[in-house]
């Protein structure tokens, strides 16, 4: 993904039948640029737009309750700006980038439900609902070890 300032001309800004991911991407890369980007949003780091995932999370879960799919879909949009604005500062600074925030959901959604990536153990709601519980307490478990060894509890 470029930082080079991106014209509103450039026709990986139009809005086409093409990946609307690397369209957000790049607009988000621009949007940071220290040449030419947005003020307000380079002045920005993950504590300071925190709030805002939150604010985004209610507006989604109104829109829900409302029965609003016009308003569903861009209150997911909303959310999924959090995302791609943590990411990308993050990958400013030499951290995680988009990438690996969709690698890790990957990863975790395949090792808790092994009933659909495994060995088929359960088709129940009520099973799949114990299994994903028994898997995320021993990610806890785990995650406890591993501080712990590293004396970081």
């Amino acid at each position: 993904m470029t930082d080079l300032f991106v014209s509103t001309e450039d026709p990986r800004l139009q809005d086409s039948d093409g990946d609307q991911i690397k369209r957000l991407l790049l607009v988000m890369a621009a949007l940071r640029n220290p040449n030419g980007g947005c003020p307000w949003d380079l002045e920005q780091n993950s504590g300071s737009i925190a709030q805002y995932a939150i604010e985004e999370a209610y507006e989604l879960v109104d829109a829900i309750e409302n029965g609003s799919p016009d308003g569903v879909c861009d209150e997911l949009g909303d959310l999924l700006l959090q995302v791609v604005f943590h990411s990308q500062m993050s990958r400013e600074a030499g951290g995680f980038d988009i990438q690996d925030v969709a690698r890790s959901i990957c990863e975790k959604m395949i090792r808790r439900h092994p009933h659909v990536f495994d060995v088929p153990s359960t088709k129940s709601a009520d099973g799949v609902r114990l299994t994903w519980e028994e898997i995320k307490a021993q990610e806890r478990a785990d995650k406890a070890a591993r501080l712990a060894a590293a004396g970081l509890e």
